[in-house]
């Protein structure tokens, strides 16, 4: 009697263990970290923000609600000089290199602090969308969080979504400011450690 108990128990442990193993394998599977990378150039032609809450000078004051577009290059494409002078961007809003495009940049939000006037800290709050795909929506990103005004210092962010691979993406990114391009937008570094659940 005993000698079947334990066949009962020891064929419910392998029946359990054959569901479990490909629910497990799929959750470790989703809940990979891919590392992603990208240098992100402004197209200062398409920053649109509230007049309304500006300086004298017409720059964006706190509280000046934004939007703006630019490019997404692979690491390494662009370069900026000692004063923070970046390439990348043409003053008309063309992108300098077309065929390193890898995608487009969305970012809208707050000027914060002393916003357009910032010489360093914290000047923006904003969500930013990163459209990796040829398809509007198909393959995208999304992170939130402050930015500094700091040239080559380093500030995480939070991923907070996105879409197709990604669109149960979660984790954290570190975005630097490495200078301005020929239409004074900016040129960035951004590192993205996604995690898919």
């Amino acid at each position: 009697m005993n000698r079947n108990r334990l066949a009962l128990i020891a064929l419910a442990a392998i029946a359990l263990l054959a569901i479990a193993a490909p629910a497990y394998a799929g959750f470790a599977e989703r809940g990979r970290t891919e590392r992603l990378e990208f240098e992100v150039a402004e197209d200062m032609t398409r920053f649109v923000f509230d007049k309304d809450v500006s300086f004298e000078d017409g720059l964006p004051a706190d509280g000046s609600s934004f939007i703006t577009r630019g490019y997404l290059y692979a690491p390494g494409t662009l370069t900026c000089d000692a004063d923070g002078a970046c390439n990348g961007v043409n003053e008309d809003g063309s992108p300098e290199f077309p065929d390193k495009l890898i995608g487009e940049w969305i970012c809208s939000g707050y000027m914060i602090n002393d916003a357009g006037h910032a010489k360093g800290g914290v000047w923006v709050f904003s969500t930013q969308f990163f459209q990796l795909s040829d398809t509007p929506g198909a393959e995208t990103i999304v992170s939130t969080g402050y930015e500094l005004a700091d040239l080559g210092v380093a500030i995480s962010r939070a991923i907070t979504g996105g879409t197709g691979d990604y669109k149960d993406a979660r984790g954290q990114g570190e975005q630097t400011l490495l200078g301005f391009n020929a239409g004074q937008g900016v040129t960035l570094k951004v590192r993205l450690d996604v995690r898919t659940r």
